[in-house]
């Protein structure tokens, strides 16, 4: 199809009200970078300090990566990023959101912590201005109308590493559960025995729950582990990221666990395997996610080529999520035109079909939130450093 003629079939499509458009018409690859439109601001909230740095940093670099490779251009208009510090607790993330929305911006994205956006739920919607979150996907965020997400449904983790668990364990395991006490771990544990089974014997007494204190030091959790490591496990089924992750992977090694790992990918995303020392304390462990920076397609060959390039690392799904969030504002804000208002792209959001994503091909469900596939991903050596490899899909959720 002609440039030209898919950008008719968009305004047709469009001025019909149909709610999903031809696959393919997501490529980012195909947008055209005229900048004739007027200005639109877009607000991003993400943290700028405190122990969620790490995220934020990623959240922000996924955006800006995508404005790099289309000349700073959403859907034809040339885009003011303005960013808000969430900081590390509800109260900063609710002052970031309210002073983005105090400066008229047409949409919002971001948002690492899952409280946060629990927590912003009635100010996004009484503002009537979209919010795509590319990180926090808490499962109670339901019946919402200008809140979109990007990235996964917390529980999603849990379910898919579950349902993998269930028949890949021998039958004489015996699998530990240990999580800190946070809404995030709920969901992600909720997912987990929806599939691998609630009175499941292989599930060796209750769930260990931990301190959920972001900046750990270094005896946070030994209390805990050593609970855990009195059931002789050979199996531990977690959740935790960042220092955290770090701080947890560490302290069970040094209590002499050396069995088997499983967690949500946030146990090993971003800089967590390089700051883990010795480095063979990492090795093995098997994580479920939405994203791997290894797979194999032109989405994410062009988007992580660019971004090892900019950053001289691999990308996150942090950063994925946010270059996705900024490639559906793409193209809903084209289909609006002209002008476009906050409440006009939020029409638009349902009506964009198939995204082409670094992580394959996903779209929004009904719930605004992506049904895409989840991937088995293990610690190996790749040359001198520490890398999360693919090793198999686990299934598509959403």
């Amino acid at each position: 199809m002609s440039q030209m003629n898919r950008r008719r079939a968009l305004q047709l499509l469009a001025a019909l009200g149909t709610t999903g458009l031809v696959a393919g018409c997501g490529s980012d690859t195909e947008d055209e970078s005229t900048g004739s439109g007027t200005p639109v601001r877009i607000g991003l909230v993400a943290p700028r300090s405190g122990p969620g740095k790490a995220i934020g940093d990623e959240i922000i670099n996924g955006f800006e990566l995508y404005l790099d490779l289309n000349d700073n251009l959403l859907g034809g208009h040339p885009v003011d990023l303005a960013i808000a510090d969430e900081g590390d607790s509800v109260e900063t993330g609710k002052a970031a959101v309210d002073k983005l929305l105090k400066q008229n911006v047409l949409a919002l994205t971001g948002v690492a912590n899952a409280a946060v956006m629990s927590s912003i739920r009635d100010t996004v919607e009484q503002a009537r201005v979209p919010l795509i979150g590319s990180n926090a996907s808490p499962t109670g965020l339901q019946s919402v109308v200008y809140i979109w997400r990007t990235s996964y449904v917390l529980d999603e983790a849990g379910r898919a590493l579950g349902r993998y668990l269930k028949n890949e364990l021998d039958p004489a395991a015996r699998v530990v559960m240990v999580l800190p006490e946070t809404v995030a771990a709920q969901d992600v544990l909720r997912g987990f025995r929806q599939e691998f089974g609630e009175s499941d014997p292989r599930i060796v007494g209750d769930v260990v729950w931990t301190s959920n204190t972001a900046s750990p030091n270094k005896t946070t959790y030994l209390a805990d582990i050593r609970q855990a490591l009195q059931r002789n496990p050979n199996a531990i089924f977690c959740f935790y990221s960042g220092t955290a992750a770090v701080q947890f992977i560490t302290q069970l090694r040094d209590e002499g666990y050396e069995g088997n790992i499983y967690a949500p990918g946030f146990l090993t995303e971003g800089p967590v395997l390089d700051q883990i020392r010795p480095a063979e304390r990492a090795l093995g462990i098997q994580t479920a996610l939405n994203y791997s920076a290894d797979l194999n397609n032109a989405a994410n060959r062009r988007f992580a080529s660019a971004y090892r390039k900019k950053h001289n690392v691999s990308p996150t799904t942090y950063a994925m999520a946010s270059y996705d969030a900024a490639q559906v504002l793409n193209q809903a804000i084209r289909i609006v035109g002209d002008s476009p208002t906050p409440q006009q792209v939020n029409l638009a959001l349902g009506k964009i079909g198939q995204i082409d994503s670094p992580r394959g091909a996903w779209q929004f469900n009904q719930p605004r939130t992506p049904q895409q596939k989840w991937y088995l991903r293990e610690v190996q050596r790749d040359g001198q450093v520490l890398s999360n490899v693919l090793v198999n899909e686990l299934a598509t959720l959403g």
